[in-house]
């Protein structure tokens, strides 16, 4: 699977979908019925960021993520999860019951203890769905804005392999080596954003006026818009850069700025040069 964050709107219908497929559905072998509250197979998880008023929110949507190196087997014992022969990772229903360090072992934080059935539960792709000729997850059907991408790997014509070979893809916390089945375009990350004024003409939007970028893994240049702002997006974490802000007539203005966050760097006013 691949989740594309930027088409993600937050509308919750894969997690509505995920619910009534399996809040109270048993489903064995594959899964036992979700309770009916307190578990979320797919957490849409949001991501405020910036301050005000540069600020951006994005959602991301985390379901299992099915790893090839899945840190949840090491903690399971007596055969309680298994990997399926086409990736999905299933926690057996009956042998992992009582094995509650299961949960603590996803470093992901998508497996949830049933405690009336003392049983670790998570997604599973609606793996009983595709066993009975099913495309695709309830979650990814739901999908309003086709955020959510499900398809075969092995096959290269399908949609998934598609948009894989088209695009670079990206893992949630790749340092941990895990491999994830389900990996994301579009991850929220830092942005440096501002506005321009003029000093003699404090009553006008300062439109055109080149903001560049420079110390990152490339220089980067922009220009404010109809309103004086600007914006530089999808900045690499902990990166020293420096802003330059030039417009002719005007005297350039400098200024440092290290992506440790999200940095709004408030209104920059350019002098006349003379």
């Amino acid at each position: 699977m691949v989740i594309d964050v930027d088409r993600c709107t937050g509308c919750f219908s894969c997690f509505l979908a995920c619910r009534d497929e399996h809040a109270g559905n048993d489903h064995r072998p594959v899964a036992a019925a979700q309770p009916p509250a307190g578990q979320s197979w797919i957490q849409v998880q949001e991501k405020e960021r910036g301050s005000f008023p540069k600020v951006k929110v994005s959602y991301v949507a985390v379901p299992c993520l099915h790893c090839a190196e899945a840190k949840c087997m090491e903690g399971a014992t007596g055969g309680a999860i298994y990997r399926r022969s086409d990736g999905i990772v299933v926690i057996d229903p009956d042998k992992a019951k009582g094995q509650r360090a299961i949960v603590s072992a996803c470093p992901y934080g998508v497996i949830f203890w049933n405690e009336e059935k003392n049983l670790p539960q998570k997604c599973t792709f609606c793996a009983h769905l595709l066993d009975s000729g099913w495309k695709e997850p309830r979650c990814v059907e739901a999908c309003p804005t086709q955020a959510l991408v499900f398809g075969d790997l092995n096959d290269p014509a399908c949609e998934l392999s598609r948009l894989r070979a088209a695009r670079p893809v990206e893992e949630l916390r790749p340092e941990l080596g895990s491999r994830p089945l389900v990996v994301f375009f579009s991850l929220p990350k830092r942005f440096i954003a501002g506005e321009i004024a003029l000093g003699d003409r404090m009553e006008e939007c300062a439109v055109g006026v080149k903001v560049s970028l420079t110390g990152g893994p490339r220089p980067l240049s922009t220009a404010t818009d109809n309103y004086g702002d600007f914006e530089f997006e999808d900045l690499p974490s902990d990166t020293e850069y420096v802003l330059t802000v030039e417009k002719s007539g005007y005297k350039p203005h400098q200024l440092r700025a290290r992506t440790g966050n999200d940095l709004n760097v408030g209104t920059i006013v350019l002098e006349p040069s003379r």
